[in-house]
């Protein structure tokens, strides 16, 4: 026996502090409910756990914006569904001018409604709008005077335009339709209408327009707007691009029929297994080729019944496309929804802690805690009994 050294006290210490850190360990797995709590639990399970944990919040996002998209759909159906409603009445309308017992001056009358209902189509197609952005207006664009590219046809051939006297701004959207019905444009911004015809004598042989021709358009439901003119800039062979003829200081006109949307409905970047892109057809006058038809007469009226019943399977065909996209990502939902399900599963099967076990482990580093304390007191007692050797 000495006194130097208190060997049981220093082992009991020791064992004491084992079991402590052991007990504490325990208590911050316990109270965190997660098996890792740092690296060294468990570096390679944590690195999984955390990459898991990033893609099931993504994929969550992901599942928000394929219901997103299939709401965004479904506003640009009810709209088609409404137009198909317009295009039924204005169907009935040709047919009804279209019969002999009617005069000039009733057909007129019957022209007043068809004309006003032409307006609401592409009134319909302008306003279906999801935060801002167009769904059905499939519209020709604007940005500057600087702007070149895109194509129209004027009969046969193509022709550039350079627009004077229209306000415009890189946010302009304008729709801008041509009937070869006495050739007439019709150029509308969502606001104010512009309408006019060309001369025949403008036309060359080729059916370009003759150097130098320009149609006064006047403005119609306002007179703020003052007159504007289009200039066709020159006569082009048939197939020219406008970007090849195309000069600053006007505007150039440039777009598409169709508007397209690209969804993220996975957790990465791959355009073949994480976008969707839907592509929504235009639904508006110029779009359905009814701008510049009229029932005036027997011949324009059954002209227009045609065209009108073209231009209602040509709005089916388009609805069932959107159709077809609102079922796609509705089945990319349900998809993302158990791909969610399945990720945290294996995240849980990693990070997740088993009470019961760890709280029998606590137990017992708990109770070797208590009896560590009370065996380093009686260590600490033991050098006491030297004294009794100098009694």
């Amino acid at each position: 026996m000495n006194v130097i050294s208190n060997y049981a006290a220093n082992v009991a210490h020791r064992n004491l502090m084992t079991s402590d850190a052991a007990a504490t360990s325990s208590l911050a797995k316990l109270s965190s409910g997660s098996r890792v709590v740092s690296a060294k639990d468990d570096a390679a399970a944590m690195a999984i756990g955390a990459r898991l944990n990033s893609t099931v919040n993504a994929l969550k996002q992901a599942s928000v914006n394929a219901g997103q998209g299939v709401s965004m759909l479904q506003i640009a159906d009810g709209a088609m569904a409404r137009v198909n409603d317009v295009l039924v009445r204005m169907k009935t309308l040709s047919v009804q001018a279209g019969s002999g017992q009617l005069s000039a001056t009733e057909r007129g009358m019957l022209d007043t409604e068809y004309q006003s209902l032409v307006s609401e189509v592409t009134r319909i197609a302008a306003a279906t709008d999801f935060n801002g952005q167009q769904l059905v207006n499939g519209s020709l664009t604007t940005a500057g005077a600087a702007v070149s590219g895109g194509a129209f046809a004027v009969a046969d051939g193509v022709s550039g335009f350079t627009a004077h006297g229209l306000s415009t701004s890189a946010t302009d959207n304008y729709t801008l339709s041509y009937s070869t019905t006495g050739n007439t444009f019709t150029l509308d911004d969502g606001t104010n209408s512009y309408t006019g015809s060309i001369a025949s004598s403008a036309i060359n042989s080729s059916g370009g327009m003759a150097t130098g021709a320009a149609v006064k358009l006047t403005a119609v439901g306002t007179s703020a707007a003052g007159d504007a003119v289009i200039s066709l800039n020159t006569s082009f062979a048939a197939g020219t691009s406008v970007a090849a003829a195309a000069t600053n200081g006007g505007i150039h006109f440039t777009g598409s029929s169709t508007t397209s949307f690209s969804y993220k409905v996975g957790a990465g970047t791959d355009a073949t297994k994480d976008v969707i892109t839907v592509s929504v057809d235009g639904i508006n006058a110029a779009n359905l080729a009814l701008a510049g038809t009229d029932i005036t007469t027997t011949s324009t009226a059954d002209a227009a019944s045609d065209l009108i019943s073209a231009a209602i399977d040509t709005l089916n065909t388009a609805r069932s496309k959107v159709g077809a996209y609102q079922n796609r990502l509705e089945f990319a939902s349900a998809n993302l929804a158990s791909a969610i399900e399945n990720s945290e599963a294996a995240r849980s099967n990693l990070l997740d802690l088993d009470i019961a076990q760890e709280m029998t482990t606590f137990t017992s580093k708990q109770i070797l805690t208590q009896a560590g304390v009370s065996m380093l007191a009686q260590a600490n007692q033991m050098p006491q009994n030297l004294l009794k050797l100098f009694q």
